[in-house]
């Protein structure tokens, strides 16, 4: 079993992702996926998930478009594949196919690449709340993780993403679903709601949850939230605590504004060059976007990371006066930081 037969665990850690981090000093990541399918004919309700069966050209244009600008690793159309997000589009019993054909596409696009490409399976929240304060208990979160970890695992998946994650219970369920399935792992979360997740997680609280899983993952970090300038001073927050843990840095392109009855991302390609600099100034390996970052955006970020050597950590105001002031005046780790209410999650929009 992987408790016990350390040749298994040094088999299930050996992969492409961790091969590429022992030769790496930094991974570009990909970008949206909500923002360019929702370019593609994505409808706002419809499940992009149900896109892997229906228009799979589109879903791997999707990937090669991440590809062709530059990244190193892209994530799986599967981010809302599980039983519980499914079960709003009547499809709850399609988890495990619907991850499959995600993870398959993916892998003909990395093969096809003609150089290193991890596939990275998607894995999103539930979209119910845990026990104590909701319905969700610990046993059933690791079912419907572990059921979306196979599929994605059978259709050749490189590793598992974890993402948009704001309570802690959940991410501890994900992680043992993934151990089950017998996979490597990165996990993020959302740091959305002054610097802390929406279930009051800071920074410094993310970094000794991750420290003291048994199923470590091979990085974590932040995704999505709220603009780039907050996240990179999530990233700071992490580095702080001195962990060997690879960070991610996700952040969105920008501010959102309503234009035209859309969505429409602020950030330029030049403002996430910037931004991907930064982050690797922060102290994260893996760098990437969000919600409303495109392959020009994609691009301009592995140029500005290939053309420029790392520098040192970059001040609060340094961010600010690159990528926009923060939402918040502090992080959430200062001491009498008030607690975030704990609601019911959103689907990310990316």
């Amino acid at each position: 079993m992987y408790d016990t037969d350390k040749k298994k665990v040094v088999d299930f850690m050996t992969n492409a992702l961790s091969k590429m981090l022992s030769e790496r000093e930094w991974i570009l990541a990909d970008g949206a996926t909500g923002t360019n399918l929702f370019n593609m004919g994505l409808m706002s309700g419809d499940a992009p998930e149900l896109w892997n069966e229906q228009h799979p050209e589109k879903i791997k244009a999707l990937y090669k478009s991440a590809v062709d600008a530059g990244s190193d690793m892209f994530l799986t159309n599967s981010f809302g594949g599980n039983a519980s997000r499914l079960k709003l589009h009547s499809a709850q019993d399609r988890a495990h196919d619907l991850s499959r054909m995600a993870a398959e596409i993916g892998r003909d696009v990395a093969d096809a690449a003609g150089r290193p490409i991890v596939v990275a399976g998607s894995v999103g929240p539930t979209g119910d709340i845990m026990e104590p304060v909701g319905t969700l208990s610990h046993s059933d979160a690791v079912e419907i993780f572990h059921e979306q970890a196979e599929g994605l695992k059978a259709g050749g998946a490189d590793v598992l993403w974890l993402e948009t994650i704001s309570a802690p219970e959940e991410y501890l369920a994900a992680a043992e679903a993934f151990k089950r399935a017998q996979m490597p792992w990165v996990g993020t979360m959302s740091f959305d709601t002054a610097g802390r997740t929406m279930m009051g997680l800071t920074s410094a609280a993310m970094v000794e949850m991750v420290d003291n899983i048994e199923n470590s993952p091979l990085g974590f970090g932040a995704n999505c939230g709220t603009g780039a300038s907050d996240l990179l001073r999530t990233v700071l927050g992490f580095a702080a605590q001195g962990t060997s843990v690879p960070i991610v840095a996700k952040g969105n392109a920008g501010i959102p504004k309503y234009v035209d009855g859309h969505i429409h991302y602020d950030g330029t390609p030049e403002l996430m060059g910037e931004y991907a600099m930064l982050a690797r100034n922060c102290g994260a390996r893996i760098i990437g976007g969000c919600c409303g970052t495109m392959p020009e955006h994609l691009s301009a970020m592995r140029r500005a990371l290939e053309n420029n050597e790392k520098a040192q950590a970059p001040t609060l105001d340094v961010i600010s006066a690159a990528l926009g002031p923060f939402s918040s005046s502090g992080d959430g780790t200062e001491e009498n930081a008030p607690v975030a209410r704990q609601t019911r999650r959103r689907r990310r929009s990316s």
